[in-house]
């Protein structure tokens, strides 16, 4: 069986209402998900749309492929699960904005379900956000939660960025990987951590002792904060202990995602996770 023949049917989008419909819809109400709302989430780009079509938990509702598009996914054996429509690149820049990389991929799907706490796994590595805003930063931190086989992420279910757009492109397929646990109270979710056996240590520029020498033990809960607030009070009161990241350099701080991969990297050495 050749390529053409392993396509799926696709379906086109027709010129003169291609046209019409860039006119008159110069900015779709979905455009700004990013910051908030109910809707779908809106994925784009080749690993992010590719990660979601292969996970059986993610309900694709539509899907947008340039031809180009379209022909890698039949090459690399990626099956779309719904009927794709081929469109211009165009259509897909007009309703993400001209600077999204969307490699001519852009889907809409349903958000995954966010799993309760007290049905996380007691064994090996869960990071705790604690109000970390920046989708890149968040997506960021996904990447390297799924590259250190992280078990969840905990963060609030406000002040922190919907799973959507650019943190799910951030993300780079991880956001199918590492489920993402919703808490309405941190500091709750913090002490039920604790009560459940989990170690919860905080990561702060002004913790009393250095991370990697923490005795560590799993389950091992890794805490967040935010850039320039860094861990709330409430928050820091919480953990079993606050710990620092000494850094050798004039710099001595890190931003937020890349602390994330140094302490995941410190966790997973100590607790003899590497190479697993």
């Amino acid at each position: 069986m050749n390529d053409r023949d392993r396509r799926p049917p696709f379906r086109r989008s027709g010129g003169k209402s291609f046209e019409k419909g860039r006119k008159s819809s110069p900015r779709p109400a979905w455009r700004d998900r990013d910051s908030g709302g109910d809707g779908p989430a809106i994925l784009y780009g080749f690993h992010t749309v590719a990660a979601a079509l292969a996970n059986p938990r993610r309900k694709i509702r539509k899907l947008l492929l340039t031809e180009n598009a379209a022909r890698r996914l039949a090459e690399e054996n990626i099956h779309t699960r719904v009927t794709p429509e081929i469109v211009r690149p165009q259509l897909i820049d007009q309703r993400l904005g001209p600077d999204a990389v969307h490699q001519g991929m852009l889907a809409e799907a349903d958000p995954l379900p966010s799993p309760d706490i007290e049905t996380l796994k007691q064994e090996g590595i869960v990071l705790v956000l604690d109000q970390i805003t920046d989708p890149h930063n968040v997506g960021a931190i996904l990447r390297s939660a799924a590259a250190f086989a992280v078990k969840a992420i905990v963060t609030t279910a406000r002040h922190s960025p919907e799973a959507t757009g650019v943190l799910a492109k951030s993300a780079s397929g991880a956001l199918e990987l590492v489920p993402l646990v919703l808490v309405q109270n941190l500091a709750r979710a913090l002490t039920e951590l604790n009560e459940r056996g989990f170690l919860t240590v905080g990561l702060d520029s002004e913790g009393t002792d250095e991370l990697s020498k923490v005795e560590l033990r799993e389950p091992l809960a890794l805490v967040l904060g935010a850039e320039g607030k860094g861990l709330r009070q409430l928050t820091r009161e919480t953990c079993a202990t606050v710990a620092r990241l000494d850094m050798p350099g004039e710099i001595k701080s890190l931003n937020v995602s890349n602390a994330a991969v140094l302490a995941l990297y410190v966790g997973a050495s100590r607790l003899g996770l590497m190479g697993k």
